[in-house]
């Protein structure tokens, strides 16, 4: 069920005359309580809850994971070493007009790799097409890979592993003619 599919839900509960309502399937149970009538039967708070089913099935789109702690040395050190090369004149500024952005599609956390122990998706200097995963954003414990919607090379790795990302932050920036 999506953010906006519970959010209508709620919508629609509420302006009901239900007291409570129930939905649950093998991935997860809404729970969604009206509370505080008015005299004249108005509901004024509704209170939702989600509670995740231990024994849901694994989704396609989802990956369960252990949350993953910013451990690995080599993600810090990337877009360090990449400053100098940003600062270093005039015409790297004039190529970031050429150059793609790789966008969060939803909040939450952003990680480069499946876990610590696992390589990045991708790295500076990579290849990618669409549809290739470049990264994962975690968003209320589920892990949602995330496809690039470009081709081309990756330029520059614009946030820190295990940063939490806004809704469209910039994650990537790709270079369509490499």
């Amino acid at each position: 069920m999506t953010y906006k599919e519970i959010t209508e839900l709620i919508k629609t509960i509420s302006k009901s005359n239900l007291s409570e309502f129930k939905y649950r399937n093998t991935e997860f149970e809404v729970t969604i309580r009206t509370e505080n009538y008015s005299k004249g039967g108005n509901l004024n708070q509704t209170t939702p809850s989600m509670i995740p089913i231990a024994t849901a099935p694994p989704v396609q789109h989802i990956i369960s994971a252990p949350p993953m702690t910013p451990a690995t040395p080599a993600a810090p050190a990337a877009p360090a070493a990449e400053a100098p090369a940003a600062s270093s004149g005039d015409a790297p500024k004039e190529d970031d007009s050429k150059l793609i952005a790789i966008k969060s599609p939803i909040v939450g956390t952003f990680y480069r790799s499946a876990s610590p122990e696992k390589p990045p998706y991708i790295k500076v200097g990579d290849n990618i097409n669409v549809g290739d995963v470049v990264c994962i954003v975690e968003a209320m414990k589920l892990f949602n890979e995330i496809e690039s919607e470009v081709s081309g090379k990756i330029v520059k790795v614009v946030i820190d592993d295990a940063s939490p990302v806004e809704y469209d932050q910039v994650l990537y920036m790709v270079d369509p003619n490499a």
